[in-house]
C-alpha cells in the first residue's frame, strides 16, 4: 500500500467516476483503474462497487476511505512541517436542501478558515443526493429535515448508511412569497387561499417520491403547480408569478434581500432540520466549526 493510492482512492471517492479522477490526477483512466485493483487485491477488500450508474464506495470502502484521508492528512502535515512545502488545500464539502441558513453558515466558515488556497463545495442538491453524498463521503455533512410524514423513510435511509440526524431547530411551516403577493398583509394564510395562487416546488430527479419532497404537504394536489431546480429560480417566480412554496420561514435578508417574507401557515404540522453526518466518525475541525455557524445562524 502507498501514500499515493490513498490518494488516488480518495480522488475517485470525491469525483465518484475514475474517469474524472484520472484527469484531475493527470494519470490515464487504465493505469488509475488497476492502481485501485492492485489496492483492493492487496487488502482483499472491495473499495468500490460499479454499476451502469458509476462507482460508488462500498461499505468496507467508507470505512477504509476514513482511515485513508487520515494518513494522507498527516502526512501532508510532516511535509509541511519538516520539508516547509506550501501548505496544502482545504478540503470541505457540505450538501444541503436549499436553506439561506446553510449558506450565511458557510461564508462564515470560509471567512474564518480560508486560507490562500481552499477546495471547498457547497451543493444545493435534491433529498435523495444529499443522503448518498454524506454516505460516500463526498460531503462529510448534509442538511434537510425530517416530520412526521417522512420520519420513517429518511429514517430507514439514514440507519442502512450509518449516518445520524442531529438537530437544529424545529419550525411550524410558513409560505414564502412576494412583498406585492395579495396575501401579503395577513398573519396567517390557510391552504384554501393558497389554491388559486401558483405552487412552487424543488425537483427531485428520478427519486420523485413525496417523501423525499423538499416541502411538506407533498401529497396534496395543486390546480397550479412549477417544479424548479434552484433557489435564485424559485425566489423570481414567487416574484414574478404571485406564487408561493412552503417552508421554515427562516430567512436571510442578506441573501434573499426584502422582496420575499414569511407568512404563516394554518396547518397541524411541525418541520424538523438538522443535519447528518457518519455515525462513528468524528466530525473534523472544519465540519465542526461549520455545524457551531449553523447553530448561529439559526438561533
Amino acid at each position: 500500500m502507498t501514500l499515493q493510492q490513498l490518494k488516488y482512492i480518495i480522488e475517485v471517492a470525491k469525483q465518484g467516476s475514475i474517469n474524472e479522477a484520472a484527469k484531475r490526477l493527470f494519470i490515464s483512466q487504465p493505469s488509475l483503474s488497476s492502481a485501485i485493483r492492485d489496492l483492493e487485491q492487496e487488502l482483499q477488500i472491495t473499495i468500490f462497487e460499479r454499476s451502469n450508474k458509476g462507482i460508488l464506495l462500498s461499505k468496507e470502502g467508507v470505512e477504509f476511505l476514513s482511515y485513508a484521508r487520515q494518513v494522507v492528512e498527516q502526512a501532508e502535515l510532516l511535509e509541511t512541517r519538516y520539508l516547509h512545502a506550501r501548505p496544502s488545500p482545504q478540503h470541505f464539502s457540505v450538501s444541503t436542501q436549499h436553506y439561506a441558513f446553510a449558506v450565511n453558515a458557510f461564508v462564515e466558515l470560509v471567512q474564518a478558515y480560508g486560507q490562500d488556497e481552499y477546495q471547498f463545495a457547497l451543493r444545493e442538491t435534491k433529498t435523495y443526493e444529499i443522503i448518498e453524498d454524506v454516505r460516500n463521503l463526498r460531503s462529510e455533512i448534509g442538511i434537510l429535515y425530517r416530520n412526521a410524514f417522512n420520519g420513517k423513510v429518511i429514517g430507514k435511509l439514514l440507519k442502512d448508511a450509518n449516518l445520524e440526524f442531529h438537530s437544529l431547530f424545529t419550525a411550524k411551516p410558513h409560505i414564502f412569497i412576494s412583498i406585492r403577493h395579495p396575501l401579503a398583509g395577513q398573519a396567517s394564510v390557510t391552504v384554501e387561499e393558497l389554491q388559486q395562487y401558483p405552487y412552487l416546488s424543488f425537483e427531485q430527479g428520478e427519486f420523485n417520491s413525496f417523501h423525499f419532497a423538499e416541502e411538506i404537504l407533498s401529497t396534496m394536489t395543486h390546480p397550479k403547480s412549477i417544479r424548479v431546480n434552484d433557489r435564485a429560480t424559485l425566489f423570481n417566480l414567487l416574484i414574478g408569478l404571485n406564487g408561493y412554496t412552503i417552508s421554515t420561514g427562516v430567512l436571510s435578508r442578506d441573501l434573499n434581500g426584502n422582496e420575499i417574507i414569511p407568512v404563516a401557515l394554518e396547518c397541524d404540522e411541525f418541520i424538523h432540520v438538522g443535519w447528518i453526518a457518519h455515525r462513528q466518525m468524528p466530525l473534523t475541525k472544519l465540519g465542526a466549526a461549520y455545524v457551531e455557524a449553523l447553530r448561529r445562524a439559526t438561533s
